[in-house]
């Protein structure tokens, strides 16, 4: 039998055959799953690095010892296998890299310029609706609590388009001194559109311009005997004092930059973010990327810019805690992504080195709290290896649930726990074909489910998605479902992973729930007893995500109309068409004249609208 190079030997086979030009290679075990991604500039000189065993950390010695096969890709420049290098990590998630494990979107805030009364809304996504974007915030409890004090300080609406284009009714938020009333035809399109030009100064940092003129406009009412009026500017200027406490630290000097501060304790890593805009804060946000226990701080803080900036716009100044190895090459790289010129910093005093300590200070204060809570985590974990009598300590639990009303809009929610508590990146939703199942109850839904999941009526190799199993499956039903996905699991030779139910107690009282295992034992946990507890948090984890799941689903159900069925009417010439005739009841009364009045809507579309609701059949 052939004896196939692993290790230094496999590494050394290669270096005859590789460039000293830059590019990207990868590491991979025997099943050719990714060990590790890196960049170089000289891809022979970097990887004859691992053709030795001497001078790499004990972590590096296993990796090269662990890899079977290499992978190479040479680039035109060090800039493009830098970037190439972070898209691979964030696609193959490789074992011995700085992995970045939240990725989501940040919220801004948005003023339209296209509308007569603009909305001040939350804003998530690319920005390709024409206006004003402020931000990012750190998260969406930061970004609503700006926008509800910059409501009541400039009484932008929040309320729809179509309201607005009525105009005969003001909304809720007028009567609740949030809203200036376009919808109720209360203000003039001149007055509104000072009102958004005061909330563009405000949220660009000239908040002191907007105050005193608010000051100013209060004296010049209260002379005038407009008590009314003067108080109604007092308040907004109230409210625009309160929202600067509500912001924390608002340097004076800095206009523009992301503040990153990293802290690293027994193998685990906080990073703590701080967005400042317009010498204003936005916000802050913890990070708690998978680090090796050996790694540099400098390696740790230049992967986590790396795989942060791949899907964002940077500052125009980074602001660390921790210098990074390649600085002037990931300027380079950030550069040319907005087209700006961006610089990267480790202040040593002064008010930037001021923001550093005090983000630094939290980084320590979150990373403490999540390795407590992960001291708790790990616990519950052994217990339920114990009580529920599993192999080992389970990494990976998946919690089911489906979520419907009378069998219509059905939802089946499946979400994912393991040592660091709720992966949500990992939760995963199946909107149910009920018109396809036999039987429409719970049971059948949940066998349809199951068998989504583990590609059970699919005609492909199991073993390529084995890994991603989990080592414990808890479901919110009785011994009716745990039969049912026992058996669909064992069928498909898949009945070596454990199953627990949950089923509602008497009366669905909380707190005397069943657990049954997978032969249908009951098990006795007391009722004071953390793993009950840890279970039922489990249980309620998917079970909201499950109803939000079903809500989403049923109000775009809701949202559908009969024009949704019109061949070449898209979303835009259809929402058109809804503001101009008010309903689509409307619409299919309106005759083909009336139709092609309406902006985009030619006289071709116009008889095809036409012919649709008024056909012989």
């Amino acid at each position: 039998m052939h004896n196939r190079l692993v290790g230094t030997d496999l590494i050394r086979s290669y270096l005859n055959t590789l460039s000293n030009g830059p590019g990207v290679y990868r590491m991979l075990d025997g099943n050719h799953k990714p060990l590790y991604v890196g960049k170089a500039k000289n891809l022979r000189k970097r990887v004859s690095c691992y053709s030795k065993y001497k001078g790499h950390s004990p972590r590096i010695q296993q990796m090269i010892r662990a890899t079977y096969f290499m992978m190479f890709l040479s680039t035109k420049t060090e800039t493009e296998a830098l970037l190439l290098e972070h898209n691979l990590i964030k696609q193959l998630r490789p074992k011995y890299n700085v992995l970045l494990r939240d990725d989501k979107s940040f919220p801004y805030i948005f003023i339209s310029t296209e509308h007569d009364f603009p909305r001040i809304e939350k804003y998530r996504g690319k920005k390709t609706k024409p206006g004003r974007y402020y931000g990012p915030f750190a998260n969406a409890f930061a970004v609503n609590r700006t926008l509800e004090t910059l409501q009541k300080v400039f009484l932008l609406r929040s309320c729809t388009d179509r309201e607005v284009a009525v105009g005969n009714r003001p909304c809720l938020n007028y009567h609740l001194k949030k809203c200036s009333g376009p919808c109720g035809g209360k203000i003039s399109k001149e007055d509104y559109a000072k009102l958004v030009a005061d909330a563009n100064d405000f949220l660009s940092g000239k908040s002191k311009r907007v105050q005193d003129k608010l000051v100013r406009e209060m004296v010049s009412a209260s002379r005038a005997m407009k008590f009314e009026l003067a108080a109604a500017f007092r308040d907004r200027i109230q409210a625009i004092t309160k929202i600067h406490p509500l912001q924390g630290v608002n340097p004076d000097k800095i206009r523009e930059a992301d503040i990153f501060a990293l802290n690293v304790e027994s193998g685990h890593a906080c990073i703590q973010v701080y967005f400042i805009r317009s010498n204003q804060n936005w916000g802050n946000k913890d990070y708690y990327p998978k680090i090796g226990i050996d790694m540099p701080n400098s390696e740790v803080m230049q992967a986590f810019l790396g795989q942060f900036y791949l899907n964002r716009d940077p500052a125009r100044i980074l602001i660390l805690s921790d210098d990074i190895e390649n600085k002037e090459l990931m300027e380079k790289l950030l550069t040319e992504k907005i087209d700006n010129r961006v610089r990267i910093i480790v202040p040593q005093k002064g008010e930037k080195r001021d923001l550093v300590l005090d983000a630094l200070r939290n980084a320590k204060e979150s990373l403490a709290r999540k390795m407590a809570e992960s001291a708790t985590q790990l616990r519950l974990l052994e217990k339920a290896a114990e009580t529920f009598s599993l192999k080992k300590i389970p990494e990976r639990i998946e919690v089911y649930d489906n979520s419907h009303i009378q069998g219509a809009h059905a939802v089946g929610a499946m979400i994912v726990s393991g040592r660091e508590g709720f992966i949500r990146s990992e939760y995963r939703k199946f909107n149910i074909p009920v018109n396809q199942i036999e039987n429409k109850g719970d049971t059948a839904m949940m066998k349809n489910v199951f068998a989504r999941r583990f590609r059970i009526n699919e005609k492909m190799e199991q073993s390529s998605h084995k890994e991603n199993y989990p080592d414990l499956i808890v479901i919110d039903g009785g011994k009716g479902q745990l039969s049912i996905v026992s058996g669909l699991l064992s069928e498909a030779g898949l009945g070596y992973i454990p199953i627990v139910a949950i089923a509602k107690g008497p009366d669905r009282n909380s707190g005397r729930e069943r657990i049954y295992l997978k032969d249908r034992t009951e098990l006795e946990i007391g009722q004071s007893d953390p793993l009950r507890y840890f279970v039922q948090r489990l249980r309620d984890e998917a079970h909201r995500f499950a109803i939000g799941a079903h809500i989403k689903r049923r109000s775009k159900a809701l949202s559908l109309t009969k024009l949704d069925d019109i061949d070449g009417l898209g979303t835009v010439r259809k929402h058109i068409l809804l503001m101009k005739f008010g309903s689509t009841k409307e619409v299919s009364r309106a005759s083909i004249d009336e139709l092609s009045m309406a902006k985009g809507i030619s006289r071709n579309l116009a008889k095809k609208i036409y012919d649709y609701f008024n056909h012989e059949n």
